[in-house]
């Protein structure tokens, strides 16, 4: 793939060419804030690698503005009482931008911190619709679709192609997921041709959620909406399994990991997931998986080509703005466009990354395919 890789390095050598020689001793700071450890570190850890690429490929090209970049990294463990720690650590440390949060609630507790010091942040996943419709956070950004657009998707799709009329809404109680399913539930409900017959959160982490699965059944539902994480949708696609519950299951991005796979082996099939849209078409994308590949030994993540395309973003209006300023870099994002593996990009008032969406993925022998 030596062609594609010269795309890749002329993309970046557009936007970083002018900026001079490196000075080793004043680097620019870039945190990464996400899941390094726990449950969810299957999001966070290639989420960094992302990063990790996409500031080795600009370093090697002289780096921004006559400085190396340097990354910051930080765990919240998607928790949101961790989150205010690790975004007041990360300012504490001078970063000029972060890549992050990783989970929607860790990234609403953190924004307060970072709007405070007037540091830009951009999450590759967080997708909570109010990060950047209610106005609150200036500063936040993200590169992948909002939760109303995944939820449209998922409706949609349940109405319109499986013909579902009896939908149980699930979901996790949490920022991410309760946001999703309201969504999802004001979706069906608005569409005239099916019913939300129960609408229920779980508490996360729970070894048992019989409870919930025995009310999907006795309200006869034919399908399941759930919004949340795959730790807690494994446990309920088991169990629905398990007492021969053979219903539609559907889900989001949270879920569409290879983990929940993993976890639900052969329960996992057959089930639905949205996700960011399939770009294996994209050269970048393809120059970006094969590079992945060769320096962690190890397939693509669902939000790698999301975290290396915040990393760029981010690094390019730093460039283009010739200034770590949080005025003029921010007026770099909204009007200037980014060439990323996910597409030629820019974003708009709220932070929302325009030319990017979601897909309809399905486990099929064993891995999500996109339909």
């Amino acid at each position: 793939m030596k062609i594609t890789l010269n795309l890749v390095l002329s993309a970046i050598a557009v936007v970083f060419a002018l900026s001079g020689p490196v000075n080793a001793g004043e680097t620019i700071k870039i945190g990464f804030a996400g899941s390094l450890s726990g449950d969810l570190a299957s999001y966070g850890l290639p989420a960094l690698n992302g990063v990790k690429l996409a500031v080795e490929e600009i370093n090697a090209n002289g780096g921004i503005l006559g400085r190396t970049v340097e990354i910051l990294a930080e765990d919240d463990v998607c928790k949101p009482e961790i989150a205010t720690n690790t975004a007041t650590k990360l300012v504490s440390n001078g970063v000029h931008v972060v890549v992050g949060h990783i989970c929607s609630g860790a990234t609403k507790a953190s924004l307060g911190i970072y709007k405070a010091a007037n540091v830009i942040v951009m999450s590759p996943s967080a997708t909570n619709p109010a990060l950047t419709q209610s106005g609150d956070y200036p500063i936040f950004y993200r590169t992948i679709a909002s939760d109303d657009a995944q939820a449209r998707s998922e409706v949609d799709f349940a109405v319109n192609v499986l013909k579902l009329k009896k939908i149980a809404v699930i979901h996790d109680k949490g920022d991410y997921g309760k946001g999703l399913a309201e969504y999802a539930e004001n979706f069906i409900t608005k569409s005239g041709r099916a019913e939300v017959v129960l609408f229920e959160g779980v508490t996360p982490g729970a070894v048992d959620y019989s409870a919930v699965v025995q009310k999907i059944r006795r309200k006869k539902a034919d399908g399941v909406i759930f919004g949340g994480y795959h730790p807690e949708a494994s446990k309920i696609v088991m169990q629905m399994r398990k007492k021969r519950m053979k219903i539609f299951f559907i889900s989001d991005d949270g879920v569409k990991d290879e983990t929940f796979i993993k976890v639900a082996r052969k329960y996992a099939e057959g089930v639905y997931a949205t996700g960011p849209r399939d770009v294996s078409k994209n050269p970048l994308a393809v120059s970006v998986t094969e590079k992945y590949k060769k320096s962690f030994g190890k397939e693509i993540g669902v939000f790698s080509l999301n975290a290396y395309s915040a990393a760029q973003a981010l690094l390019n209006g730093i460039a283009r703005a010739g200034t770590t300023d949080y005025v003029a870099v921010s007026k770099a994002l909204k009007n200037e466009y980014v060439e990323t593996p996910l597409g030629r990009i820019s974003f708009d008032e709220r932070g929302d990354a325009i030319g990017v969406g979601f897909s309809m993925y399905q486990v099929q022998n064993g891995e999500y395919v996109e339909l």
